[in-house]
């Protein structure tokens, strides 16, 4: 890929199917609702100023939905790509709608759904912490792409209502940002027209008017949305999305790429404690073997972008499986060796992602053809697909995983080359690899972000591995009282209130590294 400006629209579109995939939605849903939302802003006389906030606060309206993907799997069912497409079309101000959702919790999961009932009758409050978390999280990653006040805004507050009984907030009425209150409605109306119909879709858009929804923008969608839906099921969701959108439209240079690319790979990462900073940590070793290596400036760059986002088809698959520390299923494992593919997929829909999708994909493939997806062998595999595989087989065994420990870079180093011999990885990447993760720069340590301590930063490093409070007193050998004291100091001082929210700061400025 050449340097050149970038069509934001264009990338963003293509990214979004990652979190259609992370919320269990039909891809091009997220567009679906860009469009009808978009056109629902213009019908309302919006300037095109909010309407543009509309644009990208819809397509990005599930940005943080892996924040909490571990906890609704814990919670809600066992596997939160089932209990998420229910969860998100429920009215939570609905008693009926609440019980079939506790009701519904494990269905499917065989012996294990009592267990999983269970849970859900104990959650009580957790869904507004999930709810709050999911939200904080998106509007952190916003500000990260450079978004608007008012997207990151209308992301903050992608679950208020407009009768008050929402979250994070509670805001009532015109307190909800305007592109809060029209993404809501596009957002529900697609998905019921997805699964019932227009009529369906008309229906629920009425009967919610007053309270989930503004009594205006309902009676607005009332006048146009029938048109708008049957618009964007009729033609091409992917020409329509670029079509509609606001005017001049947002572009970049190649070199904000990077930046784009580090704000989706944390967002991939907070699936687990066990993968933050998973994806940032295979992109600097790739590239770093790359060059010295010696391959070419561009071939570097990206390489870099394909380590970024070589996991984002992580999010298809249900953090239960992710999280399991027994050896998995048959099922289980076919569903991991498919993320390289959705990966390849998700990077396909955007011609300037669709290279790095081509790195990207082989990710998991060895030379003798014993890797996924694709089965490639030796032939097929470029010098930056082999350093990815080698860079990825590294960070992941220097990470813990819930089926095990963590290994030292020493035994990381011998497994790889085991492998080497055993003919499944490339010896000159290998010893690239080897190379640059045991010569770490050196550098005079710069202050702590948002003025943390030492201390601080260590409990935050604990706080986003998933310790609770009594955890990390027990290991800083302190009271519990103490140890909470420093979590509610650290969430003041970086202006979060979740773990999840905690976690994304750590990884995007590089806390955790020791």
């Amino acid at each position: 890929m050449a340097p050149q400006e970038l069509r934001l629209a264009e990338v963003l579109a293509a990214l979004s199917v990652a979190t259609d995939l992370g919320m269990g939605q039909p891809p091009e849903k997220a567009i679906r609702s860009c469009v009808v939302a978009t056109g629902l802003a213009r019908a309302m006389d919006l300037p095109e100023e909010q309407v543009r906030d509309v644009y990208l606060a819809t397509l990005l309206r599930h940005l943080g939905c892996t924040a909490t993907a571990r906890d609704e799997a814990y919670w809600f069912g066992g596997n939160e790509l089932v209990s998420r497409p229910a969860a998100e079309r429920a009215d939570f101000a609905s008693a009926r709608d609440l019980a079939g959702l506790t009701l519904g919790a494990g269905r499917g999961s065989g012996l294990s759904r009592p267990r999983h009932l269970a849970r859900a009758v104990r959650a009580g409050r957790k869904g507004d912490e999930i709810l709050t978390a999911v939200c904080e999280v998106a509007a952190a990653l916003a500000r990260r792409l450079r978004c608007s006040s008012g997207v990151c805004d209308a992301l903050y507050q992608a679950t208020e209502r407009w009768d008050g009984k929402g979250v994070p907030q509670g805001l009532t009425g015109d307190e909800v940002s305007i592109a809060a209150r029209i993404s809501d409605v596009a957002n529900q109306a697609v998905i019921f027209e997805l699964e019932a119909g227009a009529d369906a879709a008309l229906a629920m858009v009425a009967h919610r008017s007053g309270g989930w929804f503004d009594p205006s923008v309902t009676a607005a969608f009332g006048d146009c949305g029938r048109d708008l839906l049957r618009e964007v099921s009729d033609g091409d969701p992917w020409e329509a999305v670029l079509a509609v959108e606001p005017r001049p439209v947002d572009v970049i240079a190649d070199s904000e790429l990077d930046e784009l690319a580090a704000a989706f790979a944390d967002m991939v990462d907070l699936l687990s404690p066990s993968t933050l900073g998973h994806s940032s940590g295979v992109a600097e070793l790739a590239a770093a073997a790359a060059r010295q290596l010696g391959l070419g400036d561009r071939e570097v760059v990206d390489l870099r972008r394909a380590g970024l986002l070589h996991d984002l088809g992580r999010v298809a698959v249900s953090s239960s499986i992710w999280e399991q520390p027994r050896p998995l299923t048959s099922l289980e494992r076919e569903q991991v060796r498919l993320h390289a593919y959705h990966t390849e997929r998700i990077l396909s829909r955007s011609p300037v992602l669709e290279p790095l999708g081509r790195i990207a994909g082989l990710h998991h493939e060895r030379l003798d053809g014993s890797g996924y997806h694709r089965g490639s062998t030796a032939g097929a595999l470029s010098a930056a697909a082999r350093l990815l595989a080698t860079a990825d087989a590294f960070q992941a065994m220097t990470q813990p995983r819930p089926h095990r420990p963590a290994h030292t870079p020493e035994q990381a180093a011998e497994i790889l080359v085991d492998e080497t011999e055993a003919g499944r990885l490339d010896a000159e990447c290998v010893r690239a690899i080897i190379d640059v993760a045991g010569q770490p720069a050196r550098r005079v340590k710069p202050p702590w972000p948002a003025g943390l301590t030492d201390r601080e930063v260590e409990v935050l490093r604990l706080v986003a591995a998933g310790r609770s409070n009594r955890q990390i007193a027990d290991d800083l050998v302190v009271s519990p009282r103490t140890a909470e004291h420093h979590v509610q100091h650290i969430y003041t001082k970086i202006g979060s209130s979740t773990r999840a929210a905690a976690s994304l700061f750590a990884m995007e400025h590089g806390l955790l590294r020791h």
